[in-house]
């Protein structure tokens, strides 16, 4: 019977899942055989985004997330049919997947192999599309930009990202600007390179400064005056012209 599940092999249902199988009903149909190409993009400061939505007989829907080579992925798709599932495809990919869920179950797990978008195919298993049939789904995409390996001690090629962006790691660190002013906390973020970095730094003014370690060592500045640094534990200070001073721990530098 069209728009039936196959209850023998549905999953319990969540509240959340009840609410999307209530929803269902009122959304517009895409075509047959149609695949819909739909953007996921994170909340900021987020790592993970869910979607909610329904396919019925052979419609497909690829979700696309953009993410980077030695990043770690989590994907799982609660269902109310069991003869749904999903498939990942790598960037540039369009039809082989490294991942398929009919085969290995509704979840991944892994450290991606490569940069740029990734497809979530959401799809319904022959069978069931010609008999016709609806699932109503919930998938949950989780991208960290720690691997379960861990980051190395400078960076390399599989040196993590932090999600969304091109920077290995982000911290908050001291900062002074005016004379007689105390320490204020501004936002920096380094992009590693092996035995250092470029540490860019957004001051609470709306200004930024970019400090580059090599060899374990500051070597420039972008800014327009002479510069020296200290050792005081595991932080280096710097001292720029007259009036700026920057704290830098060691482990937003080259990890650990």
């Amino acid at each position: 019977m069209q728009g039936t599940t196959n209850s023998s092999r549905s999953l319990p249902r969540a509240p959340l899942l009840l609410a999307v199988l209530c929803a269902a009903s009122s959304l517009p149909a895409p075509a047959e055989g149609d695949i819909r190409t739909e953007p996921v993009h994170f909340a900021r400061g987020a790592t993970s985004a869910a979607v909610e939505g329904w396919i019925k007989g052979y419609q497909t829907v690829d979700y696309l997330l953009g993410a980077t080579k030695g990043q770690y992925m989590n994907v799982s798709m609660a269902t109310d049919n069991g003869a749904s599932y999903f498939n990942i495809l790598a960037p540039g990919e369009t039809e082989v997947a490294f991942f398929n869920g009919s085969i290995n179950g509704n979840q991944y797990e892994g450290e991606l192999p490569a940069t740029g978008d990734y497809r979530m195919r959401v799809y319904l298993m022959h069978s069931a599309s010609r008999r016709n049939e609806v699932a109503n789904y919930r998938l949950k995409m989780i991208v960290t930009g720690a691997t379960r390996s861990g980051a190395a001690h400078g960076a390399t090629d599989g040196d993590a990202l932090v999600a969304g962006t091109t920077y290995h790691a982000t911290k908050q660190i001291p900062r002074v600007a005016e004379t007689d002013k105390p320490m204020s906390q501004c936002e920096a973020k380094v992009e590693r390179t092996a035995g250092g970095g470029s540490v860019h730094v957004t001051t609470p003014d709306g200004g930024s400064r970019v400090i580059t370690f090599r060899d374990g060592k500051v070597v420039t500045t972008d800014a327009d005056a002479p510069f020296r640094v200290e050792r005081r534990d595991d932080w280096t200070i710097v001292r720029i012209g007259a009036v700026e001073v920057y704290e830098i721990p060691e482990a937003l530098v080259f990890g650990g």
